[in-house]
């Protein structure tokens, strides 16, 4: 039996769909988590606080420690929201623009990229506008995504998942080796760059998260507008032409939707890796395929992974923190290697 497909409605009808309920549940819950996941990383640290010192420092006041550990949290906790929210959404747009299941902006070599650049600006050039820093990690992740997606597409079979995957890991070694060469011989930046390299979100406050918002709010708005388009690609090249689609434009405009929250999220917090290749996964379970429902839901997910690592990060080895990129790692890296496995299976 055959059926005619409205050609409109044709991204959608040829998506896997979940319930319309089943993805309003799964927002209320995600929000709730959300919200009971900021209200731990306000309470929870090497100090932890009551209720009342938690309100009363959310009304202003900082005359006690842990009043004054809440006022220090507050800005922490915005700042793994919005980075972790953009390295979700990120994450889901490459998965959409690049059909790789691997694609990851720390797997990709986006981040390390944003990295080099920020490190090579502040050695050789005096780099200190806050700024300054993100439109260099912006130029240094889009750098970045250029050089791996030309190498990944070299030889048979063009840009694979697997070549990419392999493209991006040497190329973060390589970028990874070459900050360390800059770095170490300075003194006079090493102290700075040490926690940054691993990235993390201590030492947050309300100016850094100023600088870096416009930027964000910038990438968040080019991919959230590119979810309807990605759901055309999804289909393939040749059908998304056909239902009116510049394929290229469509990839062009995502991606550098992407490199934008890469790039400013590495200047404010260093290269945080994993995210983007573990919340875009979980969400599609959650939510289906339909990027119109997967970019919001991978931004609301990343956001919460985030600021779960960095409240674990701080319980685990009280009073000192365990930065969020060791966090993310060893959450990420299995989960990693279980989809290499599965894609190497569906290769043979």
């Amino acid at each position: 039996m055959t059926s005619v497909v409205d050609v409109d409605h044709a991204p959608d009808a040829a998506l896997v769909r979940r319930p319309a309920r089943v993805r309003v549940l799964w927002l209320l819950v995600t929000i709730l988590v959300m919200a009971a996941l900021m209200v731990a990383s306000v309470a929870l640290g090497s100090r932890d606080v009551s209720w009342a010192d938690v309100w009363a420092a959310l009304g202003g006041a900082d005359d006690s420690l842990e009043q004054a550990a809440v006022t220090k949290r507050i800005p922490r906790t915005l700042l793994a929201v919005v980075v972790g929210a953009a390295l979700g959404l990120a994450g889901a747009v490459m998965l959409g623009v690049t059909r790789n299941p691997l694609a990851d902006p720390g797997i990709l070599g986006v981040n390390m990229g944003a990295s080099l650049f920020v490190v090579t600006a502040v050695a050789f050039f005096g780099l200190t506008s806050p700024t300054g820093y993100i439109w260099v990690a912006l130029a240094g992740a889009a750098a970045s995504a250029v050089f791996v997606y030309i190498v990944g597409s070299l030889g048979r079979g063009g840009a694979t998942p697997l070549k990419l995957a392999l493209a991006g890991a040497a190329t973060s070694a390589a970028f990874a080796s070459l900050v360390s060469a800059v770095v170490l011989p300075r003194n006079d930046i090493a102290g700075s760059f040490r926690l940054w390299q691993i990235g993390g979100v201590g030492g947050a406050s309300y100016e850094r998260i100023g600088h870096v918002l416009p930027f964000l709010a910038v990438g968040f708005v080019i991919c959230l507008l590119s979810a309807r388009a990605l759901n055309s690609l999804a289909l393939g090249d040749e059908l998304a032409a056909g239902l009116g689609e510049r394929v290229a434009v469509v990839r062009a405009t995502a991606a550098l939707g992407a490199i934008v929250l890469c790039g400013a999220s590495t200047a404010v917090a260093g290269p945080i890796g994993f995210v983007g290749l573990v919340v875009p996964h979980a969400c599609r379970l959650l939510v289906g395929v339909d990027h119109r429902w997967l970019l919001p839901f991978s931004t609301l997910v990343g956001a919460a992974l985030l600021t779960a690592a960095d409240v674990v990060g701080r319980m685990v080895t009280r009073p000192s923190d365990v930065e969020v990129g060791i966090v993310t790692a060893l959450i990420g890296a299995p989960f990693f290697i279980h989809i290499v496995r599965r894609q190497k299976v569906r290769d043979l």
